[in-house]
């Protein structure tokens, strides 16, 4: 990802807290010089010093027969704002877009044993529907495990973390607080979020 200076976001930490806001991402791999993507829920953790990315789709996708194959792509982005010039105070401005994009690079190995499926699987649920735990807990394992028979769950470990926050850090003081404003009267909540994000990393310069 092209990231230049002023745009880099080098606290991985907050790469994480993003990622797990935003959870539902890309998943970019290649077979045959041709990409594939899927667009899936993760699971985001950090194990000692290993970022571990989990997820699964169905083994009838054709993208999980190769995804052990090559380096995988991850990518999570979610709010984004359109940055109109009216907010510079120069005239000869164009218009841009602010954004926030994580990029996670990692080698996919395939989760076989089940007991550990379905450790992944309650995982997630507890994460996106603590509601539905206790439905999924009552199901027999007979149907859990036929339910898994038909999924490849994997894990990538991210070995390239590319984190950038477009956030107009190239605009003056004033033409900051001109966006923020805009985008805080915005009925978007995509807009809405970005100001949020450039008020943040105002309050912390």
């Amino acid at each position: 990802m092209y990231i230049p200076k002023h745009f880099e976001a080098g606290n991985t930490r907050e790469a994480i807290d993003f990622m797990q806001r935003y959870s539902f991402a890309t998943l970019i791999t290649s077979a045959n010089n041709y990409p594939e993507a899927t667009h899936l829920p993760f699971l985001i953790e950090q194990q000692g010093d290993a970022l571990i990315l989990s997820s699964h789709f169905a083994k009838a996708n054709p993208q999980a027969a190769g995804i052990e194959a090559n380096i995988a792509l991850v990518i999570f982005t979610e709010p984004h704002a359109y940055i109109s010039p009216s907010n510079y105070e120069k005239q000869q401005n164009v218009p841009t877009w602010n954004y926030i994009a994580i990029h996670a690079y990692g080698q996919a190995k395939v989760v076989t044993d089940e007991t550990r499926q379905l450790a992944v699987l309650e995982k997630m649920i507890r994460f996106y529907d603590q509601g539905y735990l206790q439905q999924w807990e009552g199901l027999p394992m007979d149907y859990k495990l036929k339910m898994i028979k038909g999924i490849l769950t994997f894990d990538i470990t991210v070995t390239d973390l590319q984190a950038k926050k477009k956030l107009s850090q190239n605009r003056t003081p004033i033409e900051r607080d001109n966006i923020i404003n805009k985008l805080n009267d915005s009925p978007h909540s995509n807009e809405q979020e970005i100001a949020a994000y450039m008020a943040a990393m105002k309050n912390q310069s």
